[in-house]
């Protein structure tokens, strides 16, 4: 839920706080640098402490910056809480499968199952709560996402027991997901997927602002609330695809077809929001349709890191992890100035041009990824793997 649970509020926040778009989408920056920094150490940090305090620390870190941005009282400030707030996000999503598969009775499949739902639901609930409560002010979302977290919390203390016969935490070297990018096979898809996800988030952090403007220039009024209910489309289709139709494609077609094949729509996509910038039903609808092809790729791309190496899967997914996140770290930062400075529709375009650089990116490593489709090593290594490429 807090990946979208800001989008709808980023309009209000500018104009509450006298801030630029430019310096509202850093709120996006903060967030996912840090994440994507923790996440390649955050291996090491469950090895040692293990899955539940590790779990429980994220939840706390995200509880009290969630809150701290809610009573901040600059741009400034909500942007340095929200990097407190992406390390909490990383120590928590980085383990969150592998404690569900580790707890679940039912059979790791369906627990995974489960898990893509919650995660799917939640990235299209957040902008609608997001929206509904930035409806009556900016601080609603964060202080509602402090509370959730706090009955998260208490859940997991309540309720997650460590099964008897749990292995102990696996140690591994701090530095032992930076090594891991000498392997070809995921130093390749780690680019792919750096270049697709600064197209991915310059869609989501950049689009409230033509949005906004859009529907001002038609002379109606575009709140969080309608915001919301946008990113509240943009999401559920994401949900349903990730969940439903990206396992069918996949096995029918192959990885790498269908990564190709969305890849390439994305492109098209965002070549069309550039083109249609200052057309508010032009923006919706692409905006959504987007959504169903970014769930598809979430799950190839996931998919695609658990099949290509040989490394433990917690250490490969986390330093895949922390290299798409950066890529995406780096998109709201750019795409405000370049708005700024050369137009509404500029950032879309860029943001073409970084997923076609994907596309040249998986050609160049397709020889290292031929062996995909053999069986998964572990379920539990299938769960960690997800955990950290969803995230």
């Amino acid at each position: 839920m807090g990946i979208g649970l800001v989008d709808p509020i980023l309009p209000a926040i500018s104009n509450e706080l006298g801030a630029s778009p430019s310096e509202t989408m850093l709120l996006f920056t903060s967030y996912l640098f840090i994440t994507g920094i923790a996440m390649f150490f955050t291996s090491w940090v469950s090895g040692r402490i293990g899955v539940k305090k590790t779990l429980l620390a994220g939840l706390v870190l995200v509880v009290v910056f969630a809150a701290l941005a809610g009573s901040a009282g600059s741009v400034d400030a909500i942007i340095g809480f929200r990097a407190g707030w992406g390390l909490g996000n990383a120590l928590f999503i980085s383990t969150a499968l592998a404690a569900i598969v580790g707890a679940a009775s039912g059979g790791s499949r369906q627990a995974i199952v489960l898990y893509e739902a919650a995660l799917g639901i939640g990235l299209a609930v957040g902008p609608l709560i997001g929206g509904l409560l930035g409806e009556i002010s900016w601080r609603g979302p964060f202080f509602g996402t402090a509370a959730l977290m706090c009955v998260a919390l208490i859940a997991i203390i309540a309720l997650l027991r460590q099964p008897k016969d749990a292995p102990k935490p696996q140690h591994v070297s701090i530095f032992a997901s930076f090594r891991a990018l000498r392997n070809p096979a995921l130093r390749g898809l780690a680019i792919v997927a750096f270049f697709y996800n600064f197209g991915f988030f310059v869609l989501l952090a950049y689009s409230p602002y033509p949005l906004a403007a859009a529907a001002k220039a038609a002379g109606l009024d575009f709140g969080a609330h309608e915001l919301g209910l946008v990113f509240f489309g943009w999401g559920l289709a994401l949900a349903i695809t990730s969940v439903l139709v990206a396992p069918i494609l996949t096995r029918r077609f192959g990885l790498r077809p269908v990564l190709f094949t969305m890849l390439t729509a994305l492109t098209v996509c965002l070549v069309l929001l550039g083109l249609l910038a200052d057309v508010l039903s032009g923006l919706i609808a692409v905006v959504i349709v987007s959504g169903l092809l970014l769930g598809v790729l979430n799950t190839a791309l996931t998919e695609a890191v658990m099949e290509a190496t040989d490394l433990p899967r917690n250490v490969a997914s986390s330093t895949y992890s922390g290299v798409r996140f950066l890529g995406g770290a780096i998109a709201p930062a750019v795409a405000g100035p370049i708005a700024e400075s050369f137009g509404a529709p500029v950032p879309y375009w860029v943001g073409a041009a970084a997923v076609v650089v994907a596309i040249v990116m998986l050609g160049i490593a397709g020889h290292h990824l031929a062996h995909i489709g053999r069986p998964h090593e572990t379920t539990e290594g299938e769960a960690q793997a997800i955990a950290a490429g969803d995230a």
